[in-house]
């Protein structure tokens, strides 16, 4: 696979890992409220989530499970529950106030937790086996060579390492901590509403 054909892949890649979502908005609360190992931590568990539906697209298991919209079904509401549950949390710290502070012991209680809960962030969004199998799918035909798919698979899996413990490492820097310190009730609400509208979008998305 020529230079020219990957960089649009992986541009593709970026803007989907990088923008705002259920992942990213996760990584950045942990990081300001628990500090940044434990937002590393739960970066790590998405990056596992996403090189794991990557590898299931990679073997086809995106066209098997778009052939049952049942597992979809499932899938979106376990995904919309979770979220709703997150908001719910960020509510109650919210509606605390200064007497939810610090956040470390209330946003994660060990790293292994942390962990967990990035991996079943990104495991239970139905969307991600659907960007990766459309990836795979546009950017190669189905004769391609083994070889393509490990370069595909392997430059975005680097590329989604980078973002998600780069959005760690941002967001736990001691300027946005502070701020966080200051205006956490207020961070906390957004979080509430933000989590609560991804999972009414899941909710109401057109899987096709």
């Amino acid at each position: 696979m020529s230079l020219e054909a990957l960089v649009p892949i992986l541009l593709i890649a970026l803007v989907a890992s990088g923008s705002p979502g259920p992942a990213t908005l996760a990584i950045a609360g942990t990081s300001m409220g628990a500090g940044r190992r434990h937002g590393l931590a739960l970066a790590a568990g998405v990056v596992l989530g996403s090189w794991t539906w990557s590898l299931a697209a990679a073997l086809g298991l995106g066209a098997v499970m778009a052939a049952h919209g049942w597992i979809f079904e499932i899938m979106r509401y376990v995904a919309a529950g979770y979220l709703f549950w997150l908001g719910l949390k960020a509510a109650r710290r919210a509606w605390a106030g200064s007497k939810a502070r610090p956040i470390a012991q209330a946003a994660c209680t060990s790293l292994r937790g942390a962990f967990a809960k990035g991996l079943a962030l990104h495991l239970t969004n139905p969307k991600a086996i659907l960007f990766f199998g459309s990836l795979y799918s546009i950017a190669l035909p189905a004769n391609a060579p083994w070889r393509d798919f490990a370069i595909i698979g392997g430059s975005v899996a680097v590329l989604s390492l980078l973002v998600f413990l780069g959005y760690a490492l941002l967001f736990s820097r001691p300027p946005i901590v502070r701020a966080y310190t200051r205006l956490g009730r207020w961070f906390d609400a957004a979080f509430a509403l933000l989590f609560g509208a991804a999972a009414l979008r899941i909710l109401t998305a057109r899987i096709s």
